[in-house]
């Protein structure tokens, strides 16, 4: 049986109850919150495993939550997944970007919900264990056990997905991944994203590399390699 925490923040008392009674059915210890207020107070005390977040909260909206929780060094580490009416691109894009685990859009079935629930987890634990070897190219070196990565020996502020795209095209310079095979390797082969989702992902984390932006390549129509020193 699972041992993890999670908070659900959703302001829906009958979404909250549908969500934490099959989470609790499946062994997860669960705390709820009403608002985004309460919900960030419970992520700081608590230090769950993954929060469950609705984006339309009254008060602190639940984008807000999440810039809060990835830019507070106690709460980064926690995984995220948007449970969420809004199911425009624009919005969902916007909350990976943030640095959000994954989405789940309304009206959803309550075992993708735990799927997605278990599958982010999974990474999540994986990532954490695996130390892997230290990559090092020119004047980047990437830390997998840490999370860490240095430009000129200044540390990068990259997201958990920023991060895991950038370790996945330096592992193998010259190498062309497809973004089907980025999404794989980042959140997993059932995780619903766009290809657009891929490249504004691209888009940050070249703009974090700054003149180094040129490391990371684009091979037109197909997808991304990072450069052979």
């Amino acid at each position: 049986m699972p041992t993890e925490k999670i908070l659900v923040v959703e302001d829906e008392e009958n979404i909250q109850e549908l969500i934490r009674y099959n989470l609790v059915k499946e062994g997860y210890q669960v705390n709820c919150a009403l608002s985004g207020e309460k919900g960030l107070e419970a992520a700081r005390t608590e230090n769950p495993d993954l929060v469950l977040l609705d984006l339309m909260l009254p008060g602190l909206d639940g984008l807000d939550v999440c810039k809060e929780l990835k830019r507070d060094a106690v709460t980064q580490g926690i995984a995220v997944i948007m449970v969420t009416a809004k199911g425009d691109e624009t919005d969902i894009v916007t909350g990976l970007e943030l640095g959000a685990d994954d989405y789940v859009v309304k009206p959803f079935s309550p075992k993708i919900l735990l799927s997605r629930v278990k599958a982010v987890l999974r990474r999540r634990n994986s990532s954490e264990e695996e130390d892997g070897d230290v990559i090092q190219i020119n004047d980047l070196v990437i830390h997998p056990g840490r999370h860490e990565a240095l430009l000129e020996n200044k540390k990068l502020d990259l997201t958990f997905t920023e991060f895991r795209i950038l370790q996945t095209l330096a592992s193998r310079p010259g190498w062309v991944f497809t973004r089907g095979q980025i999404v794989d390797k980042v959140r997993g082969e059932d995780h619903a994203v766009t290809d657009r989702s891929v490249d504004f992902q691209i888009v940050g984390l070249r703009r974090k590399l700054g003149s180094y932006s040129e490391y990371i390549e684009t091979v037109r129509g197909v997808g991304y390699r990072f450069q052979e020193s």
